[in-house]
């Protein structure tokens, strides 16, 4: 680390910098305008910007476009089902050099032992990963998760340098309802000068103004410019999330293009390997397509991101800020040429050109534990062959789900699944405590026209979920699943097409990405030769199982009613 002596020679050109990137156009957040200059760097720091720099390696970028590299506002990396390591892998060559991550997905099968895990496995990369503290573990008290982690727990992290704050506060209920448990976890957040996030769709009215009044400071579950408008006047800070299954930057357009951005960031919230590639890069390059100025679009994905977190010295190219910088021939596709983190090279043209040591990771329990199961678990007994029932309705690209009432297909008063009208039995099976609890349903919007499909992830607990044309074919895929310790599978008539152990808590890999990425191609092809006519069915299955987004939702203790917060009957009054 060079001293402040060192820098200020460097920064009036006295002595010679480590790195002078030369004939930049640089395009500054700050100022909010772009012109030609040089970036002078010493160390991991920026001491200059202005003409006629000298240093020891200087690079001349020829009048390319220079700007701060990107941040991701809020991220679990276990959603990428890859080790940390090959997450950065992917992201760091896209022009990503800082995260926010909310270890929630861990902590909700391994508590604190997760995030541990997690910052063990961070901790040395050449990526910046700073965390949330989870607040909801479990998300509610209508499922069932590996821990439960209270305020007393949080208290024992929040203090590290490491983490930013409380994460994505979801029980907006508890929040508006005074819940004694939720609000310790919010007030520990406040009481060391810390962010809350929050998470909170369809609030409006004045229990979001309840929900921000209580301290919690952001959104990332705007799908609707009113929303998203509403929340902004509020004094939120509004995280726009492009992730894998829930796209909301094109609904949210016409809001970055008429209102002020400076409140506003981007995130990625839950992505699969393949969607890692652009990152961050991709939401900047679609915003701008989409109308949005290219400054304001980089502020989104940097400064913006950087002051709400209040990370300091980071997100801007000015002098004293910390030199994680990333050049592009133009201001359209925003695919970097060059990657700078801490002042050092890290990518070029889209491959990472720093080792990433192989990082062993601490030793982590089986987390897949369930009661013994047998085929009749499964089985649905009709209590009056009049009744309807309640289906869960899946709609494309969304998590909210939508609930219809269906006649079920009766089979010797058991009811089945029906391919004929797309209705498909789904079934949670608790698997951290072996409690026996095994939640059943119907979902509709798969196209299921045989086999079954079955995953170790599911939102937010991350219970068994497993969605079939028959029992035998489900009660084959849950299975193989506790075999393997967890994973994603596809199965058909007793024989497995395609299958992705998932053996790190149930929700990552110990492969490499390009592996994973290749399994993960083999079960969208046999989710496509079973019927499916969802392109990423993993995904919109894992958030079936979310209690806190409605409408109609399903988890290890039952069918839950959001809008009400309750569990309710498969079979309509």
């Amino acid at each position: 680390m060079s001293s402040v002596e060192e820098i200020i020679r460097v920064g009036k050109g006295e002595d010679l910098a480590d790195l002078v990137i030369k004939n930049a156009k640089l395009v500054n957040v700050l100022s909010e305008e772009i012109y030609d200059t040089d970036i002078a760097i010493i160390d991991d720091r920026i001491a200059g910007v202005a003409k006629g720099y000298k240093g020891k390696t200087e690079i001349d970028v020829k009048g390319a476009y220079v700007t701060p590299s990107f941040i991701d506002g809020h991220v679990h990396l276990e959603s990428s089902m890859l080790m940390p390591s090959e997450f950065a892998k992917l992201v760091l060559a896209s022009g990503t050099t800082t995260v926010i991550a909310d270890p929630h997905e861990i902590s909700n099968v391994m508590g604190l032992q997760g995030i541990s895990f997690m910052r063990e496995a961070t901790k040395n990369l050449p990526l910046d990963v700073y965390m949330m503290l989870p607040s909801c573990v479990p998300a509610t008290s209508l499922e069932t998760s590996g821990v439960e982690l209270n305020s007393y727990d949080l208290a024992l992290l929040i203090d590290a340098p490491w983490v930013l704050g409380i994460a994505e506060m979801m029980n907006f209920s508890g929040v508006v309802n005074c819940d004694g448990s939720v609000l310790s976890k919010i007030k520990l957040g406040l009481e060391k000068q810390k962010r809350v996030d929050g998470h909170a769709p369809h609030l409006c009215g004045k229990d979001l103004d309840a929900y921000i009044a209580s301290g919690v400071s952001s959104d990332h579950e705007c799908t609707t410019p009113d929303e998203a408008i509403e929340k902004l006047r509020l004094g939120m800070y509004l995280m726009v999330r492009e992730a894998t299954g829930a796209r909301d930057l094109e609904p949210l357009i016409p809001v970055l293009k008429k209102y002020n951005t400076r409140k506003c960031m981007f995130v990625t919230d839950d992505r699969h390997p393949k969607h890692l590639i652009r990152h961050i890069s991709r939401m900047v390059k679609k915003a701008v397509r989409l109308g949005v100025d290219p400054i304001k679009a980089i502020q989104m994905a940097s400064i913006n991101t950087a002051e709400y977190f209040n990370l300091q010295n980071v997100g801007a190219i000015a002098p004293g800020y910390k030199a994680d910088i990333a050049v592009f021939s133009d201001l359209k596709t925003f695919e970097p040429v060059l990657v700078f983190k801490n002042g050092k090279m890290i990518a070029k043209d889209g491959k990472v050109t720093v080792d990433l040591a192989e990082m062993k990771p601490p030793a982590l329990r089986g987390s897949v534990n369930i009661k013994y199961l047998y085929r009749e678990d499964l089985h649905i007994k009709i209590p009056d062959e009049n009744q309807k029932i309640k289906v869960i309705n899946v709609i494309p690209k969304q998590l909210i789900t939508k609930m219809t009432l269906e006649q079920p297909k009766n089979e010797n008063g058991l009811a089945v699944s029906d391919t004929e009208n797309d209705i498909l039995k789904i079934a949670v099976i608790e698997r951290h405590r072996a409690t026996g609890n095994i939640g059943l349903g119907f979902v509709k919007g798969f196209g299921l026209k045989s086999g079954a499909i079955a995953s170790t992830v599911a939102h937010d607990s991350h219970n068994m979920i497993v969605i079939g044309t028959n029992d035998e074919d489900m009660y084959y895929a849950a299975v193989e699943l506790v075999k393997s310790q967890g994973g994603k599978i596809i199965v058909e008539n007793g024989k497995t097409l395609a299958h992705l152990p998932l053996p790190i808590a149930g929700l990552m890999s110990d492969k490499t990405s390009e592996e994973v990425m290749e399994k993960i191609a083999e079960l969208e092809a046999a989710s496509r030769k079973i019927g499916c006519k969802i392109p990423d069915p993993f995904m919109s299955m894992a958030f079936l199982s979310l209690s806190v987004i409605p409408e109609l939702k399903i988890t290890d203790k039952g069918l839950i009613d959001v809008n009400k917060f309750e569990i309710t009957n498969l079979f309509a009054d």
